[in-house]
């Protein structure tokens, strides 16, 4: 695992002697060795944008910003390069980031597959097999995260010796769809290999993470394949690239027959999954009383508890150990305040009420946005949990001297923290809860001491992966697809009437498209085309169950959901400030504590004037988001860096490099996007 015993192991092992300085004669002649050398590298569970998927020191709020710069969520301290029109060809090299991480897995199972198959590996030959699986798993990520970025991808699966000829020749770019079938295949080898949930205490990948990765994946590939069909960015497309470069010639694709196999591997691994494991109770009770701490809803629970080692949906997470300085300070920075980030309006609003319908459906019983504790009224049970409210409980630890002042609760009447300057300002009003704790220990001073667990992978994704797959693939939900979306619903306190709320959706109303602007959720659209309510609303249960859990900006790639912003700007909003919430900030002469003007140096709000919603990144001139969010075609993939062209051109021009640049991005440095 990986708590205190594990990394104390695994401190030692590093103590000894790095592993690039260990000739593999000397070293993997035990099981254990070669265990350790896996879990060196558990750093690398990454999301598709490179962020980390555990809490970490240094993130402050932790996780909650894995969906950063989606219509989801948004903060102070975003990378607004995309968004604001300033993404460039990097002049460096990247890539190799992806090639030398699939270079630590080639080079172990090179050392490794030949000494287990002769026997020379002392110890248990079954736990050898696992940890060679999670090798294979590794391998997989990393080709992944290079897949979701690049599409097309070199295929390197050995050791390279220092030769140039070689290296040109494999830094050929294999189609996406094939890259992704080498992904599916080496998971596969992976699931034969690990053993089931439960293997050290799940705090080390097991057959059922592989599954959800493997469902995933070819989730993502049919998808984007379908939806970026024609754009160039999908092998066979007129206009692809890669159609160009002799190492392709002869090469023919059937993308209809490719989406329908990886629909068919997403919906088996994802039935795997979800068949092995049962969702997390949900008690139904919104808020702690007096004295509880803990285990007043396990669902709350399960993202702010400590251990999670017999959480049958979690396949895998991460322990923390005050003991060895082993810690984050996600639950302090909750506690105290926002951490300059909050979930959007567009998001809010996406959220049923409990009887399935829409909020602005006839008869849903929405009672309004006049605080955000009263839009939450009668809502699905997941906004109410995961999202404050100034009616929710911030302190209900009898230690905790607020607490014990009274000896009452405390409730969150202060926020939103929108006027402070301080790190902790809620940037959108609207403050996320997942991952919050109750127990004062966590965050009794203003230091790093937190020890909640973080979940890394969680089996309702697969009941996710499934319904998605299945309705993509044919059209309709079968029996597993209903069944695993009612438990879904039934465990947000939602109505299981998913027909109602397709029958009641209107998906211009989703969207939120006014005046040549739109405020929405992206995904009612790919391309330029609406999809249909059912698919929709397979995309919201998504949305609203994996908030905060670094898929968002993944889907959304996916989906292509992002074209609206090609011509139109996408304004981020949050809680409705200019209305009865604005008198929170009156001063007690009747003076306000609200200052806007774009051209206001002092401005800490946005003007009434541009909308009665507070619009975070407007509030002056000086923000490279003021005019909203746009979006480019080149955007779809990252850009390959000049420096990787050069290297591998065999010492003559670019255009002598098997890596050809991803469409609509130029191939000369610091330059934007063409289309």
């Amino acid at each position: 695992g990986l708590g205190a015993s594990t990394l104390a192991s695994c401190n030692d092992f590093l103590d000894r002697e790095p592993i690039t300085n260990v000739t593999p004669e000397a070293y993997f002649t035990t099981v254990d060795q070669v265990g350790a050398y896996v879990i060196n590298y558990y750093s690398y569970l990454q999301n598709s944008r490179q962020q980390s998927l555990y809490h970490d020191k240094n993130w402050r709020s932790g996780m909650t910003l894995n969906d950063n710069n989606t219509d989801n969520l948004f903060s102070q301290t975003g990378d607004l390069d995309y968004f604001a029109g300033e993404k460039q060809v990097p002049s460096g090299k990247n890539f190799q980031t992806y090639t030398s991480r699939a270079r630590v897995w080639n080079w172990l199972l090179e050392q490794i597959l030949p000494k287990e198959e002769a026997g020379s590996i002392q110890g248990d030959k079954s736990i050898l097999s696992h940890y060679i699986g999670e090798a294979y798993f590794f391998r997989a990520l990393a080709y992944y995260q290079a897949l979701v970025r690049y599409g097309d991808f070199p295929i390197i699966d050995e050791v390279l010796p220092d030769d140039q000829a070689i290296l040109k020749e494999l830094s050929q770019r294999a189609p996406r769809n094939e890259v992704a079938r080498f992904i599916l295949k080496d998971l596969d080898t992976a699931i034969s290999r690990l053993k089931d949930q439960g293997f050290q205490n799940n705090q080390r990948i097991n057959k059922q993470t592989a599954q959800l990765l493997k469902s995933r994946v070819a989730l993502f590939e049919a998808t984007f394949e379908k939806y970026h069909k024609g754009t160039g960015r999908v092998p066979g497309d007129d206009t692809w690239p890669g159609k160009d470069m002799e190492y392709n010639q002869g090469k023919t694709f059937d993308i209809a027959g490719e989406i329908n196999f990886f629909l068919t591997e997403a919906m088996s691994a994802a039935k795997a999954v979800a068949d092995h494991c049962t969702l997390t109770g949900n008690s139904h009770q919104m808020n702690p009383v007096l004295g509880q701490t803990s285990g007043w809803n396990p669902y709350f629970d399960m993202f702010s508890q400590e251990d999670l080692s017999s959480i049958s949906e979690v396949l895998l997470w991460k322990q923390y150990n005050l003991s060895i300085g082993y810690t984050h300070d996600a639950a302090y920075i909750l506690s105290a305040g926002g951490d300059q980030l909050g979930l959007s309006r567009s998001y809010i609003t996406s959220f049923l009420m409990k009887n399935g319908l829409p909020y602005y459906a006839d008869g849903s019983g929405y009672k309004g946005d006049l605080s955000v504790s009263m839009e939450k009224e009668g809502r699905d049970e997941r906004l109410q949990l995961f999202v404050f409210g100034e009616e929710d409980i911030v302190r209900s630890d009898p230690a905790d001297p607020a607490v014990a002042k009274n000896n009452e609760v405390v409730i969150l009447d202060t926020i939103p923290l929108v006027t402070s300057s301080v790190e902790l300002q809620d940037f959108t009003g609207y403050r996320p809860r997942k991952y919050y704790n109750y127990d004062y220990d966590q965050y009794k001073s203003n230091t790093i001491i937190c020890t909640t667990g973080a979940v890394v992978f969680r089996a309702a994704e697969a009941y996710l992966n499934y319904i998605e797959a299945c309705y993509e693939k044919n059209g309709s939900l079968d029996n597993d697809a209903a069944g695993y979306w009612k438990a879904i619903r039934r465990r947000a306190g939602v109505s299981e009437d998913y027909e109602l709320t397709i029958a009641n959706t209107n998906l211009d109303k989703e969207a939120n498209v006014v005046s040549g602007t739109v405020y929405g959720d992206l995904a009612v659209f790919s391309g330029d085309q609406k999809v249909d309510a059912t698919l929709y609303n397979i995309r919201r249960e998504r949305r609203c169950e994996l908030m905060a859990e670094g898929l968002r900006y993944m889907d959304l790639m996916r989906w292509r959901a992002m074209d609206q912003m090609i011509s139109t700007p996408y304004h981020i909003e949050g809680f409705k400030l200019w209305g009865s919430m604005q008198h929170w900030y009156d001063n007690e002469d009747g003076t306000s504590q609200l200052v806007y003007g774009m051209d206001n140096p002092k401005a800490n709000v946005s003007d009434p004037a541009i909308s009665p919603y507070l619009r975070p990144y407007e509030k002056n001139n000086n923000n490279l988001a003021k005019d909203g969010y746009r979006w480019a075609m080149a955007h779809y993939l990252e850009p390959y860096r000049i420096q990787d062209m050069d290297i591998t051109s065999g010492g003559g021009s670019i255009e002598n490099s098997p890596i050809y640049q991803n469409p609509y991005w130029p191939t000369e440095p610091n330059m934007p996007p063409l289309k």
